[in-house]
């Protein structure tokens, strides 16, 4: 049996730290055998860069990494992405020669792959149908269990994706909007689902950012930089799944914790 810990939005060191503090916590607790984490903002805010790939694979041990529409905001990506093999970024970006949009795990004697895409709704980026997109991927690509990262603004999208692929992958897991969902549930044909993951960051922050940045903006109208916010207490949001032989998703938990990151 896959027991999945899947970890929502983590956003720069603040977030990286809080995960360092947590993941020996909920080791204990859940006994996760896949720890998956959306990484498109670990790097400042913005982004992944190879160190910070290293050090949330190999210092805090997740086994695999997902992204969305700020995962090449980093330059360096383009020549590192190479060497980020448990990295995967969006699929359903046309004609991408960068990485890959989908990971393949051994765990516990099953084949897992873990898949992102990005929705279309309200993101301004040209894009292939995700829905298409997967219906390609599990066709050419055969695994015991998929995990499916939807990194998408509107609800009603995630939704239809659910719905859409309820039976033939493990789960579907809403990520973006950096705001945890309530409404985790095993579908009618036994894959799991949740809106949004949620976020790894400050608490006192606008989505993970700075609160004064994005006041100004709606004070304003004008756009001013956002900066991570670093500092004080954390949030740590994730999923925890457990899936079956079959590939089919019987339990999904949200996980919420506050971590004093002093």
């Amino acid at each position: 049996m896959l027991k999945v810990l899947f970890i929502g939005d983590i956003i720069g060191s603040a977030g990286r730290q809080a995960a360092a503090k947590i993941l020996p916590e909920l080791r204990a607790q859940y006994a996760p055998n896949l720890i998956i984490a959306n990484a498109e903002n670990s790097a400042g805010g913005f982004g992944l860069t190879l160190p910070v790939y290293k050090e949330l694979t190999e210092k805090l041990g997740i086994q695999a990494l997902t992204g969305g529409n700020h995962i090449f905001d980093k330059k360096e990506i383009f020549k590192d992405i190479g060497e980020m093999p448990l990295l995967a970024r969006p699929l359903n970006y046309p004609r991408c020669e960068y990485g890959e949009g989908y990971v393949l795990l051994n765990i516990e004697g099953m084949q897992v792959m873990v898949a992102n895409v990005l929705g279309r709704t309200f993101i301004e980026t040209p894009l292939d149908c995700p829905f298409q997109t997967l219906d390609n991927l599990l066709r050419r690509v055969k695994a015991d269990a998929v995990i499916v990262d939807m990194h998408a603004e509107a609800t009603s999208e995630k939704k239809a994706l659910g719905f859409y692929l309820d039976g033939r992958v493990s789960a579907v897991l809403g990520t973006h909007t950096h705001v945890q969902t309530a409404d985790e549930q095993i579908m009618e044909n036994c894959s799991g689902y949740i809106t949004d993951a949620g976020m790894v960051g400050a608490v006192k922050s606008n989505l993970g950012m700075s609160v004064e940045a994005a006041q100004k903006r709606f004070l304003s109208g004008l756009k001013a930089k956002f900066e991570v916010a670093e500092t004080g207490a954390a949030v740590f949001n994730a999923v925890y799944l457990e899936i079956d032989v079959q590939g089919k998703c019987t339990k999904i938990e949200r996980v919420s914790r506050q971590i004093d990151n002093s």
